[in-house]
């Protein structure tokens, strides 16, 4: 069942490694189409890998909006990033999913038939289920958005963040432990 607002303000409102830890094994649709949050990374405003680190700008101001909202960006002016807002200033990129719901749609969208690839990564993770700036802000439990969060804690391994150079040793990456799904090993 998708969570209302004021707990899903609450779950979020936390900090970002932490609530990074709780959204593996998460259920996460757009439009219907998603699947089970198989890998993280949190990010925050004293962390200088952050985009929020040099305070609010125009491409940042949704990681300082409200929890539970999201942050999307664009990587490289090529691939789109997904972002769960936590505490102002900080949010948790979802780089993995292990696709259930819409198969065929995201393998349409990405023009592909292997599954373990369809959502292995942030910005094949947008591809898949359509994720554009036009959700830029938009909140977790309003249309077309679905996230549900596990019932019982997922087992997570930890690691250093990918693709940054600044803060790169921080272990604020997560992922379930033994899925195939991850865009790299843990």
């Amino acid at each position: 069942m998708q969570r209302d607002r004021n707990w899903m303000n609450s779950f979020f409102d936390r900090p970002a490694h932490i609530v990074a830890v709780d959204l593996i094994g998460a259920a996460f649709r757009v439009a219907g189409v998603g699947g089970l949050i198989v890998e993280t990374e949190a990010y925050s405003d004293e962390d200088p890998a952050s985009h929020s680190y040099k305070g609010p700008t125009r491409r940042n101001r949704a990681m300082f909006g409200p929890p539970a909202s999201l942050y999307v960006y664009r990587s490289y002016g090529i691939h789109w990033c997904l972002n769960f807002v936590c505490r102002a200033g900080s949010a948790v990129l979802i780089r993995a999913l292990e696709p259930t719901a819409g198969l065929d749609l995201m393998r349409l969208r990405r023009g592909m038939d292997n599954p373990v690839l369809l959502c292995s990564g942030p910005g094949r993770v947008c591809q898949a289920l359509a994720v554009t700036g036009d959700l830029n802000g938009c909140f977790l439990a309003d249309d077309p958005l679905r996230l549900t969060i596990p019932v019982e804690p997922q087992t997570v391994t930890t690691g250093p963040r990918i693709g940054i150079t600044k803060a790169a040793d921080v272990p604020w990456r997560f992922g379930l432990k033994g899925s195939p799904f991850l865009s790299k090993k843990l």
